[in-house]
């Protein structure tokens, strides 16, 4: 499977981790002696299942290093342009393949094994979207310190993994695209999207995760799937300075 790395970016006055990178990339703030994508794309790069990797948001950055074919696309402008940008790409170079593998720059403590573990963990070609979770239990267990934002569902409190596969023909599905992009713009539209029934549903804990899947799925008119996670490093990114502290520390250690 293709893999796809968001990498775009710049750190403006008022991140918090500005001071690490001012005015450039948080994908290239440095972590025990890498710059944060270097360690993403190592762990794509050792994988048996990856083919060819596309950094998008950064153009040709000396001293990335791979022995998989590498691809710079520029900056789209945002989160959703950039992965759109990326499908499209991939449709277009490889018409063949199904879906693509999905990466955030920002959880440099993934494994070649747990890339492998996520691709082979697609359990049907029909799946527009799988997004990873990992639960309170298993995230508290490997980074007690994270503090990490939770859902609270019914069954089981979960937060978001960061790298996710998406069936590589959306990219041709432009009212999906100008859907969530214009939801993107506000709170409001948000919550419109996704539905204040559901919403409500989860605030008071009325919601299994496999309700919300379904629920998601119907309304964005996908066919959506959320696969639990046993390796909570899908869900280590870094937004904060605690949590890159956190990440030194620990990738430090894998280094010997």
């Amino acid at each position: 499977m293709n893999a796809i790395i968001l990498a775009g970016g710049n750190l403006d006055p008022g991140d918090p981790l500005y001071d690490e990178n001012p005015n450039h990339p948080k994908s290239l703030i440095d972590v025990a002696g890498k710059p944060m994508v270097q360690w993403v794309i190592e762990a794509l790069d050792r994988a048996q299942l990856t083919k060819e990797l596309v950094v998008v948001g950064l153009e040709g950055v000396p001293g990335i290093q791979t022995t998989k074919p590498l691809h710079f696309l520029h900056d789209h402008g945002g989160l959703l342009e950039n992965v759109e940008a990326s499908l499209s790409f991939l449709k277009h170079t490889h018409p063949e393949d199904e879906h693509a593998l999905v990466v955030s720059a920002d959880i440099p403590a993934i494994t070649p094994e747990i890339v492998d573990w996520r691709i082979n963990s697609l359990t049907s070609s029909d799946i527009d979207v799988d997004y990873a979770v990992v639960s309170r239990s298993v995230m508290e267990r490997r980074f007690p310190d994270a503090r990490r934002s939770y859902v609270r569902l019914r069954d089981i409190d979960v937060c978001g993994g960061d790298i996710i596969i998406l069936k590589v023909g959306l990219a041709q599905d432009t009212a999906f695209w100008e859907k969530v992009v214009e939801a993107r713009k506000s709170a409001f539209r948000q919550a419109k999207l996704i539905g204040y029934r559901f919403l409500l549903l989860v605030l008071f804990r009325r919601m299994r995760l496999k309700d919300a899947e379904l629920y998601i799925s119907d309304r964005l008119e996908l066919n959506g799937y959320a696969t639990i996670s046993p390796y909570a490093e899908v869900a280590m990114d870094i937004d904060k300075p605690d949590q890159l502290a956190i990440m030194r520390a620990d990738l430090s250690k894998s280094l010997g």
